[in-house]
């Protein structure tokens, strides 16, 4: 199975990549990770990427694609993977969509997780990060936490999300991610999912179109 996982900042993707990577037995791939990876292990894109990184630049996309065709190469992807995170523009899902067809591969789906921009602030505002071992927790109505709950760390509320700077990350998302949803409804592989309500009811709205 290949999926590509699209939804704007705090549709739930992380969330249900993680248990659709573990249903179909196949990598998560989000490219925050394995370039955090790469950059650790000092590998030569790695030491590459580290220097755009260090000078507050983006990491160009030909490092980025370089590195996605190394995790999804057959030893490393033999049942599929899950893209989650890229591409992040069209023009990312074009580059994507050569290296695929260089690999000889063919994408199944294509999961676009719809929620509404109010449910969107409304969830990310409600939610704070552990300053320790980074897992994020929606804390509801409950502003008190303050430990988490994993590592008793410090919980902290992200400076991405403040409610000022939600409603920015979402106009970004608009301007440049959106253009995907038509590319990909064009080459017939997008399916919309409705990511409002409990998540193991996404969940299971997921699993039945895959």
């Amino acid at each position: 199975m290949r999926i590509v996982l699209l939804g704007s900042p705090g549709a739930g993707k992380g969330t249900q990549a993680k248990v659709i990577s573990k249903k179909f037995d196949i990598p998560h791939i989000s490219t925050g990770d394995i370039l955090r990876n790469e950059i650790k292990r000092g590998s030569g894109l790695g030491k590459e990427a580290a220097g755009f990184v260090e000078s507050g630049k983006l990491v160009p996309d030909r490092i980025i694609i370089e590195i996605i065709k190394n995790e999804i190469s057959p030893d490393k992807s033999k049942n599929g993977f899950l893209m989650d995170g890229f591409p992040r523009n069209l023009e990312q899902a074009r580059m994507f969509s050569d290296l695929l067809d260089e690999l000889g591969i063919e994408l199944d789906k294509v999961i676009n997780i719809n929620v509404s921009k109010d449910e969107i602030v409304d969830r990310l505002s409600k939610r704070k990060s552990c300053s320790v071992c980074k897992s994020v927790f929606s804390i509801g109505n409950n502003k008190d936490l303050e430990k988490c709950p994993e590592c008793n760390g410090d919980l902290i509320v992200r400076e991405d999300d403040k409610k000022e700077v939600i409603k920015h990350r979402l106009d970004v998302y608009e301007s440049e991610t959106r253009p995907l949803i038509d590319f990909y409804a064009d080459k017939g592989l997008l399916v919309n999912i409705d990511g409002s309500g409990e998540e193991t009811e996404i969940t299971r709205r997921i699993l039945k179109v895959l």
